[in-house]
């Protein structure tokens, strides 16, 4: 196996191995796995992209998540990224799912705004738009290394709360509905997430969050903000232009993603599978203490 680097500081594309012998072979998924824990972000090209391939990888780490309500996949392990309809045509530019790349085109980690937040994401491209759609990157490991070490003192036990609705009510107030409000309610997770095979920190940040305990609302506000420009400055950002082909996973305790937009009247579908994190993950340790 051979990793080239990719990003500023992290990042892999893992070639002589191929998804399918993660999948079916332990050796090859216990190399890949440490890639993982390493570097956070791996590009595997030139796959045989399928659902139950992608799944069958993704398995491989751990439990998957279920997409959530009011989605395209909800109640499967397949969360369609797509802008088209039930009938295959292509959305106008305000619909729900052109809103929704919209809101993806903040940066966040995937599914800190659920009970059971996530360790990696693993997303496929089945149909590209031609130019646009890119994805980018920034390591929140770097980023918490980067932080003064008063601040990183500071932020060691902090709590941050994080809500599905924060981050769609950034693009429209009705792009969450009350059925994602009522399944989703905010939950809080401490500000950094500590790797346990390495024990490295990631802040632990996203547009869904909106609080921290103890704060004032306005200053908890500025202070994320403040976190999250200073992770996603462009000399930390390693830019994924899609290939056919293409399966990339990332980290969620260690990574912020966005997407970045197309032209919508163009076809872009992905397919996103998530793997939920557990206490093997450090799930434990980023729970925050019980509120009595």
């Amino acid at each position: 196996m051979e990793l080239v680097p990719l990003g500023p500081g992290f990042g892999v594309e893992v070639r002589g191995v191929s998804v399918l012998d993660v999948a079916s072979d332990g050796d090859a998924y216990k190399a890949v796995r440490a890639a993982f824990e390493e570097h956070s972000l791996l590009l595997f090209r030139d796959q045989p992209i399928a659902d139950d391939v992608q799944v069958a990888y993704s398995r491989a780490f751990g439990p998957l998540e279920l997409t959530k309500v009011a989605s395209v996949g909800a109640g499967s392990f397949y969360s369609r990224l797509t802008n088209l309809d039930a009938n295959g045509a292509i959305v106008p530019p305000d619909h729900r799912q052109v809103l929704i790349a919209q809101a993806n085109a903040l940066w966040h980690t995937d599914s800190s705004f659920k009970q059971t937040p996530a360790l990696a994401s693993v997303l496929t491209a089945r149909v590209l738009p031609g130019a646009g759609g890119d994805t980018e990157f920034t390591s929140t490991r770097r980023a918490w290394d980067r932080l003064p070490a008063d601040l990183q003192a500071r932020l060691k036990d902090a709590v941050a709360t994080h809500s599905y609705a924060n981050s769609r009510d950034q693009i429209h107030p009705d792009l969450a509905n009350a059925e994602e409000r009522k399944a989703l309610p905010p939950v809080r997770w401490r500000l950094n997430w500590r790797n346990p095979v390495n024990g490295r920190r990631a802040l632990y940040v996203a547009s869904h969050a909106y609080a921290i305990d103890g704060m004032d609302d306005r200053d908890a506000r500025q202070l994320l903000a403040q976190l999250l420009d200073d992770a996603t400055r462009p000399e930390f950002v390693y830019v994924h232009k899609w290939r056919q082909g293409d399966v990339l996973m990332w980290d969620n305790r260690a990574m912020l993603h966005r997407g970045r937009p197309w032209d919508y009247s163009r076809e872009r579908s992905m397919i996103r599978t998530t793997i939920s994190a557990t206490d093997a993950d450090g799930l434990s340790e980023v729970k925050p203490p019980v509120v009595h």
